[in-house]
């Protein structure tokens, strides 16, 4: 486990997966980020690469040929290297092998980093293209965060407030694909309550948003969070049944539409990164 901190927080990240473990407010004690529990979700912020969400019937196919992938691909199952260090900054760098290409037949670098400023955590994350050919991916982030988040308080005591009113579409899934058709979710609003049953019918993924932030608030509080997505196209929120938490997942692509007809390189939201090209992402969370 490798950790980062400065005056206000401190963060813990695994090897396996790169994966965010800790996030905690030094001066209140306070860990925002979700325990891992197993009993509902043994992951705490997964990357989701090379796919997000459910490909149909676990498959693909590209210049002819048939792969298998798992839900959300397989850098979250990998042990990336660590490759930079300061007292402000972390780097994990994972990059293809024989494995990968046996699923996946595309070379690539996929490199992760946390940075700490004051009370912000910003997560990065670039993608490289070493090779002669197109490479084709999407990528996403799953972190979850706990909820609660003080003691003596509930789940429907807080809610997920954007900084701009939305008129939002919640596109639906069935059996972990994109159905073809959504239905009003916000209307003219800027506010989700967070209840247990808001996830019953899975995540909710909402597409092309206005705002580009999202806090979670309790009234009579002085503590919770805002995090950023800029320049994602899709966000997925989500919690486990029954699950003390919920996750903010800004995506750039998503799980298969129910009739796609599995042509990797028409996938819904897939990057066609050329040449010796790189791609970049990031969300930031500031905690209070």
């Amino acid at each position: 486990m490798h950790l980062l901190e400065n005056d206000l927080l401190q963060i813990a990240v695994s090897p396996h997966g790169a994966e965010l473990q800790r996030l905690r407010r030094i001066d209140t004690d306070l860990d925002y980020l979700w325990s891992g529990d197993p009993a509902f979700w043994g992951k705490f912020s997964p990357v989701l690469f090379p796919i997000v969400g459910t490909l149909r019937q676990n498959h693909y196919r590209y210049k002819g040929t048939d792969y298998t992938l798992p839900r959300h691909g397989f850098a979250r199952e990998k042990q990336f290297s660590l490759t930079g260090a300061a007292p402000n900054f972390l780097e994990f760098t994972l990059q293809d092998d024989e494995s990968t290409r046996v699923v996946y037949p595309f070379r690539f670098v996929l490199r992760l980093t946390y940075s700490l400023e004051g009370n912000r955590l910003t997560v990065s994350y670039t993608v490289l293209n070493p090779d002669e050919q197109p490479l084709y991916f999407s990528l996403g982030a799953h972190p979850a965060f706990a909820v609660p988040l003080e003691k003596s308080t509930s789940y429907r005591d807080y809610r997920l407030v954007f900084n701009r009113p939305e008129q939002a579409v919640r596109w639906g899934l069935q059996d972990g694909l994109l159905l073809d058709k959504g239905e009003t979710f916000l209307d003219n609003s800027r506010e989700i309550p967070l209840t247990e049953s808001l996830f019953a019918r899975d995540a909710i993924v909402l597409k092309g948003l206005a705002s580009d932030r999202v806090s979670l608030v309790r009234d009579g509080s002085t503590h919770g969070w805002t995090f950023g997505f800029e320049g994602w196209p899709h966000l997925g929120i989500w919690a486990a049944k029954g699950a003390p938490f919920v996750c903010i997942e800004p995506w750039q692509g998503h799980a298969d539409p129910v009739d796609h007809n599995g042509d990797f390189t028409l996938k819904p939201g897939i990057v066609k990164l050329e040449p010796m090209d790189s791609w970049q992402g990031s969300w930031w969370i500031e905690v209070f």
